[in-house]
């Protein structure tokens, strides 16, 4: 043998490889299952985690497209087709039978007022967080902002005293992607709260935001016309807050508990939605939500 291969022999590729090593022709992909671009359909596409309704589809010269509608109402135009999760499995995105139509005004919304997304799960929490003050913040936007946060991975976290906001900056270690989002009370010119939250904000200013809103406690972020009174009773710096408040809607109605403690739940039950508190609140919570779910 003179060491060269020959076609055909021992160390030919036939000789070397049988049918059963030799590569099976690739399967087809599976098909995937193709939903209906309908409007109000909550859809996820996967390249960029964009969530949002359906808007309208259009067609254009390079096909057919669709555009999403998030929370925040802004929207996104994707091409129509595979790309896309529902209810958290992979679809392919076809044109409705019918004509499509614009949202209806009567598309069902969640208590802050943003479209109700129906059927999809909540995403992993992300690494910002929203920290507020105490228990009664964290269960008042919960009952107002809680599906929007859980659609979009954000968890609250209890502060209990803006003198703790220093270390827990410091623990948390805000940057890239981390962002902390903080909810004060009563933070107003020349306070303490004020004071603080300046401080820690500075040079942090790309991933630590602390906003506050005016009102003694976030009982006042309450409209007092949900509760069935015109305002919130006037108590003096002497007196602790929310028992003052309590004793004097008490001598209005005697229905009205002494103790604050069963006071918040007749509070928190009466809220409903997003009008039943005051603008200010509002402006301040979606902005945090903004801020920490920002790219």
């Amino acid at each position: 043998m003179d060491g060269v291969s020959r076609p055909g022999g021992q160390d030919s590729w036939a000789g070397r490889y049988g049918p059963r090593d030799l590569p099976s022709p690739r399967r087809a992909a599976r098909a995937l299952p193709q939903v209906e671009a309908v409007p109000d359909l909550v859809i996820e596409e996967v390249t960029t985690g964009f969530c949002g309704a359906v808007v309208r589809v259009e067609k254009t010269p390079g096909g057919f497209t669709v555009t999403l509608e998030d929370r925040f109402r802004k929207h996104r135009v994707f091409p129509l087709g595979p790309g896309f999760l529902f209810e958290g499995q992979p679809v392919e995105l076809v044109r409705p039978q019918s004509k499509p139509q614009t949202t209806s005004s009567g598309t069902p919304r969640t208590a802050s007022g943003s479209r109700a997304v129906q059927g999809l799960r909540a995403r992993v929490a992300r690494e910002g967080r929203i920290y507020v003050e105490g228990k009664h913040d964290a269960e008042l936007v919960e009952r107002v902002w809680g599906d929007d946060l859980r659609i979009e991975g954000v968890v609250v976290e209890l502060l209990d005293g803006v003198d703790y906001l220093p270390g827990i900056i410091e623990d948390f270690q805000p940057g890239a992607g981390r962002r902390l989002g903080v909810l004060v009370d009563h933070m107003v010119a020349g306070s303490k709260e004020t004071r603080i939250a300046q401080e820690v904000q500075q040079g942090r200013e790309d991933s630590v935001l602390v906003l506050g809103h005016p009102y003694v406690d976030i009982w006042q972020a309450v409209k007092p016309t949900v509760l069935g009174f015109e305002a919130w009773p006037r108590v003096p710096r002497s007196e602790e807050w929310k028992q003052g408040v309590c004793e004097r809607l008490r001598r209005k109605d005697p229905s009205w508990p002494l103790d604050p403690r069963a006071a918040w739940p007749r509070i928190l039950a009466a809220v409903t939605s997003f009008k039943d508190l005051e603008p200010t609140l509002l402006g301040r919570v979606e902005a945090l939500i903004d801020f920490v779910t920002a790219p």
